[in-house]
C-alpha cells in the first residue's frame, strides 16, 4: 500500500506526504480539491469510476491542480515517487 503521512491538518486544509513504490496501486479513494507537488519524477496511471484511464508523466517539482475526484492510482513507473498533497477542506 502507498504510504500516506499527514504533515498538517486543520478544518480548512490537509497536507500529506505520499510515497508509491514502483508498480504500487492505491485503493479507490476520493479527494477534495487539491494541489499536488511532485518531489520526484512520476509516471502515474489514473483510473476513474467510468473506466476512463489517464497516464501522466510528471517531472520533479511539477505542481498540478485537481478538482474533487474519485480515482484509483498506480505508479506505472519503475522507481518510487513522492508527492505532497495540499487538500482544501472548506
Amino acid at each position: 500500500m502507498p504510504e500516506y503521512k499527514v504533515e498538517f491538518e486543520n478544518e480548512r486544509v490537509r497536507v500529506s506526504r505520499v510515497t508509491y513504490d514502483a508498480g504500487e496501486k492505491s485503493v479507490w479513494h476520493s479527494h477534495a480539491q487539491y494541489i499536488a507537488i511532485f518531489l520526484t519524477e512520476a509516471h502515474i496511471e489514473f483510473t476513474y469510476p467510468n473506466g476512463q484511464t489517464e497516464i501522466r508523466d510528471l517531472p520533479p517539482g511539477a505542481v498540478n491542480w485537481f478538482d474533487r475526484t474519485v480515482h484509483q492510482l498506480k505508479n506505472a513507473g519503475t522507481k518510487p515517487f513522492e508527492v505532497v498533497l495540499i487538500e482544501l477542506m472548506a
